[in-house]
């Protein structure tokens, strides 16, 4: 499994692009539209073909990316998957409630957090030492709320919340929850 870090970063480069050749086109017939003079006039096979080209990067695009999103082999193979560990956490007035034993986890590792809440709408974000987001899942009362995850680096994460609960929600942060050992 990819790090999610290198997926978005190209998922990043090749959106934008996407976008910088959209603008181009509305620039393009804005001017063809609005310049005055018949010494040319617009052709209207252009505008289509250049739409037609954006369309077929777009669709190209979107299947292309659907095949880098590194975590939906687990989704998708769900009901086969036996996880190799599986971590109940709760959530109730704005503060995680975390398993007894620490959270210690081998790379390659397929993971399973279950989390609960008590009360509130809550989010359940896992964090890098840098602040980015590996991933992050909302977190309802009365529902199931699990999400499997596979290791693919070592390091330490934080557990937060990722949904507003609230002015006390800011507080819900676990510090170096989660090692993930070589």
């Amino acid at each position: 499994m990819i790090d999610s870090n290198v997926v978005l970063t190209g998922q990043a480069y090749a959106y934008t692009l996407y976008v910088l050749a959209i603008m181009l086109l509305m620039g393009w017939f804005g001017y063809k539209v609005t310049r005055k003079g018949t010494d040319k006039a617009f052709k209207p096979i252009y505008f289509y073909s250049f739409v037609g080209l954006l369309i077929l990067m777009g669709v190209s695009l979107h299947l292309l990316t659907h095949y880098t999103i590194p975590w939906k082999p687990l989704d998708l193979n769900r009901a086969e998957i036996t996880p190799d560990k599986v971590f109940n956490i709760s959530a109730a007035n704005h503060k995680f409630i975390m398993p007894e034993e620490e959270i210690i986890i081998k790379k390659n590792d397929k993971v399973l957090f279950n989390v609960t809440s008590a009360d509130l709408t809550y989010g359940f974000g896992l964090f890098r030492k840098d602040n980015s987001m590996l991933f992050q899942m909302q977190v309802l009362p009365g529902h199931n709320n699990d999400i499997l995850w596979q290791f693919v680096n070592s390091g330490v994460y934080s557990i937060r919340s990722t949904e507003y609960s609230g002015p006390k929600g800011i507080n819900m942060i676990v510090k170096d929850a989660v090692k993930v050992l070589d």
